[in-house]
């Protein structure tokens, strides 16, 4: 990535040398030189695993490396804690939120770093109006005083986004900041980069949408495994190149639909309706089948209604209504683990809050929602439960040293594994997944995807909540689309994508959908 006119348009503000990073069992960092530069984007992928999230945790103060070194405009340093690293100008959104939901937006946004008067008292009202230009600035109708817990996960996204933005940072690590966002969502977040870009600062942009890639950075660097495998200006960086330099092989694609016989309708809800915030109705009389076999894409933007669809079959609104049914029979149970017994398995949209313990074990996180499969009266086999966690970690390519480790010590996409090999274990009838590919990379995708495959001709129907309309048109036999709670499109396989977005904009008239 050297070069006199590359030095004199995007100089170097940091730089790594030789750094190496060891934890229990794996060695993250193998002697990695690194630089960042200013004015630029520089993106950084690699597969799950790879050791982007670890280099970035350096840079940020949040790890330390065991060898190498770390300069900033010429001066050796070690950053404390991530403080530390605030102070020398460096801001991380992490991909996984670190944010409080009983707090407000506001709140959420300063802390740390609150606004004060004589450096005594909080200053709540210029916290509220510095948050209120922030939101205004990200294009957000977003009111300071809202709680962060009453927010969906992509507006989450985007007060963690406003948070870093509020440190003025000249260092700017982004890790999967689109993850949970809209695609008007995404395009507001590349506008905010592009003026950062303008006003001098470094961005680190991690993703694994390599078209996103492509279009937002400026140098690219490829972790496989902890070792930089490429590092290069974006000029003529293809998604060849990218894949090449992270799994060293072709392009692992999208799973096609393979030809097997969809048997009889295996699930159907009828009239699902769920009262919203200001008597609007977040599902509103949706009604919709799944067949033995099939696999159903359920495409929308963000606050179509699609997650909240999902937690009324999975009994988490009792105050919704309507009707369910699995194999012709209706389901009447009123709790989670009632549901589950009855067939149903949800993989939600947020593994760590909603999916994970995040302190047990790998192997207890999986057996979770099974344990009475190895239990004999008062008695758990302990070596049953064992040997099915190893055999689902085998099953789905879980990337582990330890079942015993804690599930928090995976990377994001292994821990995503977890949650599906745990939903797996109850034996699902229909199995019901909400955004499975957020912040998986395309070899985790891949797995998953082609699981999903095996899994469908096996006989076991899938209903999958997706953002991404290049997923949901290669996986899906048939696409569902919703729009403001209401379902406004149902297309076959092979679907013209512009039908697909139409249909997915709000207000759009209601259609039966079978």
């Amino acid at each position: 990535m050297s070069g006199d006119a590359d030095n004199d348009i995007h100089p170097v503000g940091l730089s790594i040398r030789n750094g190496s990073k060891f934890y229990p069992g794996t060695q993250a960092l193998k002697n990695v030189d690194f630089d960042l530069r200013m004015g630029a984007v520089n993106v950084l992928v690699g597969e799950n695993g790879a050791g982007k999230s670890t280099l970035m945790k350096v840079i940020a103060g949040v790890e330390k490396l065991n060898g190498g070194t770390i300069e900033m405009n010429g001066e050796q340093l070690v950053f404390v804690d991530k403080a530390d690293a605030v102070q020398h100008g460096i801001g991380i959104v992490f991909q996984e939120l670190n944010l409080f939901p009983n707090l407000t937006v506001a709140e959420n946004i300063f802390i740390g770093h609150e606004k004060t008067k004589a450096g005594i008292h909080i200053d709540r009202a210029a916290q509220t109006e510095a948050a209120r230009i922030l939101m205004k600035r990200l294009e957000q109708n977003i009111d300071p005083e809202t709680l962060l817990g009453n927010l969906r996960i992509g507006q989450q996204q985007i007060i963690e986004i406003a948070k870093a933005l509020a440190g003025n940072a000249n260092i700017l690590i982004l890790d999967e900041p689109t993850s949970a966002l809209s695609a008007a969502e995404v395009d507001v977040l590349f506008r905010v980069i592009a003026d950062l870009k303008r006003q001098g600062v470094g961005i680190v942009y991690i993703s694994h949408r390599l078209e996103e890639l492509i279009r937002i950075g400026d140098y690219i660097t490829v972790l496989r495994d902890g070792v930089i495998t490429g590092a290069r200006s974006m000029k003529g960086v293809d998604i060849p190149w990218i894949v090449s330099n992270m799994i060293g092989s072709a392009s692992k694609d999208f799973p096609r639909a393979v030809d097997h016989m969809l048997g009889d309708e295996v699930f159907r809800v009828e009239d699902i309706c769920l009262q919203g915030p200001a008597g609007i109705l977040a599902v509103n009389h949706v009604s919709l089948s799944v067949r033995a076999g099939e696999i159903v894409g359920l495409y929308g933007l963000m606050g179509a209604g699609r997650s909240e669809l999902l937690e009324c079959i999975m009994a988490q609104h009792p105050q919704s209504t309507g009707e369910l049914f699995i194999e012709g029979k209706p389901v009447k149970e009123p709790s989670v683990s009632g549901r589950i017994r009855r067939g149903l398995a949800l993989i939600p949209e947020d593994r760590k809050r909603d999916g994970l313990v995040q302190i047990m074990g790998i192997r207890e996180n999986l057996t979770l929602s099974s344990l009475r499969d190895f239990t004999r009266g008062i008695y758990m086999s302990l070596s049953a439960e064992t040997a099915k966690a190893g055999e689902f970690v085998r099953r789905l390519a879980i990337k582990i040293s330890d079942m015993e480790h804690p599930v928090s010590s995976l990377s994001g996409g292994n821990q995503q594994k977890v949650v599906i090999g745990k939903a797996l274990m109850t034996r699902p009838k229909i199995l019901l997944m909400d955004e499975p590919s957020r912040g998986i990379d395309i070899g985790a995708k891949a797995e998953i995807f082609r699981t999903m495959r095996r899994l469908a001709a096996d006989g076991l129907g899938i209903l999958f909540v997706t953002s991404d309309l290049e997923e949901v048109l290669a996986l899906s036999d048939r696409i569902l689309v919703m729009a403001s709670g209401r379902l406004t499109g149902s297309f076959p396989s092979g679907a013209d994508p512009a039908d697909v977005i139409s249909a997915a904009t709000p207000n759009q008239r209601k259609v039966a959908v079978s």
